[in-house]
């Protein structure tokens, strides 16, 4: 077993680039997060008395796929495994094998995020807001209890227990799942695909247009939730990502061709950013008259759209296969402590955010210190909780000594 596993390890190190660029989303996720508190008519779960409108335009430059990034990397992480599991052992074994450890990695640390991480978060929001007057015990006893008649309205089926933005975890466990048992059927496909079918522009218009019939036929039907059971325009356009991360690790040249193609993922992206933030500026006309008067129109704002989310995951994966796919030390460290990071930095910036609320400080400061409290305590909690035996794998930290696969 620990022969098997070091040979894992130096196999995955030609995947440098996958462990930075889980780095750099994440990264983007909690600076995103602090936008939100700051950014004007975005509801979050508290704001600023200071917002900002142009923070939006900044904000839609990555919320069209920083999500998507996080799914599309987990995806490539998890078919790169099982691949190179498959040299050790049976289809069954490796799927046996990664689906436990995906629900030990990513169930743990939801279930004692939803109970002890969030619920911070839930306190301040309904004490800021007026919702509740109450002291923390209160409050807790409450939202732990699913039989509380508590805020009847604020209930789901699990009570007044939440998720919040942890909701990526059930999701990734459930899509990965699912994926690790369709991947004999996929890789058999993907070796038995006719070499017409594996040109490099077929691939990248099946995936737009693939996308392009889930936003046009679930993006209203079904508004995201983020309670996994009704959530089905979230569940199909992550899993199309998560499949088209799938594709690309089972077919060798992919990845080579987005690297080499990168400039036009670019030129694509950057095109097409700019004309949703000139829509929401108004310099384009009444283009949500168009859509609803013509169905053709809409379909042409689809495109550009999802043409905009796809070529922006293309660009990112290509200029990182390009100059991130070496050892990097720092990335590396990290790595390490990244998904603890993700786990609780909301919690950390919304507590930080209703401290400094009451100080009343320039806003500047103000931001420069939320920003610089967030990252300390992050890197705090990572620090203390690494050290602490089971605890540790509650905050997602499974292995202090290499870069975590998950």
């Amino acid at each position: 077993m620990m022969t098997q596993e070091k040979n894992e390890s130096q196999e995955w190190s030609r995947y440098y680039a996958l462990d930075a660029l889980r780095v750099i989303a994440f990264g983007v996720l909690i600076f995103y997060h602090i936008g939100m508190y700051y950014v004007l008519e975005w509801g979050w779960h508290i704001k600023s008395p200071t917002q900002f409108a142009w923070l939006q335009d900044i904000m839609i430059l990555s919320n069209q796929w920083r999500m998507s990034l996080l799914f599309l990397i987990s995806s490539m992480v998890l078919v790169a495994t099982y691949t190179k599991m498959l040299k050790h052992g049976s289809v069954f074994n490796a799927q046996y094998r990664l689906i436990g450890s995906r629900v030990f990695r990513l169930f743990l640390p939801l279930v004692f995020g939803m109970y002890v991480i969030v619920s911070p978060q839930v306190y301040i929001e309904w004490t800021a807001n007026g919702t509740i007057d109450a002291s923390f015990g209160e409050f807790y006893r409450n939202y732990i209890n699913p039989n509380s008649h508590w805020l009847a309205e604020k209930q789901s089926v699990i009570g007044l227990l939440t998720w919040n933005h942890l909701w990526f975890l059930p999701y990734l466990l459930v899509y990965s799942v699912v994926l690790l048992l369709m991947l004999p059927l996929l890789n058999t496909a993907a070796n038995a695909m006719p070499p017409a079918l594996s040109k490099f522009w077929l691939f990248n218009l099946t995936v737009i247009v693939i996308t392009l019939v889930v936003w046009l036929n679930l993006r209203q039907l079904f508004p995201t939730t983020h309670d996994l059971l009704n959530d089905w325009y979230s569940h199909a356009k992550y899993g199309v990502v998560m499949l088209v991360g799938a594709v690309i690790m089972l077919s060798s040249d992919l990845w080579a061709k987005v690297t080499q193609y990168r400039q036009w993922y670019l030129c694509v992206a950057i095109f097409c950013y700019g004309l949703i933030i000139l829509d929401r500026h108004d310099y384009l006309g009444p283009v949500g008259d168009w859509m609803t008067q013509s169905y053709a129109f809409r379909v042409f704002v689809g495109i550009i759209v999802v043409a905009n989310h796809w070529a922006w995951l293309g660009a990112i994966l290509g200029y990182g296969k390009r100059y991130l796919n070496q050892p990097n030390e720092l990335i590396q460290k990290l790595n390490k402590g990244i998904y603890c990071y993700y786990i609780i930095h909301q919690t950390l910036i919304v507590v930080f955010a209703y401290m400094l609320s009451q100080l009343a400080l320039p806003i500047v400061v103000e931001f420069v210190l939320l920003v610089a409290l967030t990252l300390l305590g992050c890197s705090l909690a990572y620090q203390i909780a690494k050290h602490v035996p089971y605890v540790r794998w509650c905050f997602g930290i499974f292995n202090s000594d290499k870069p975590k696969r998950a």
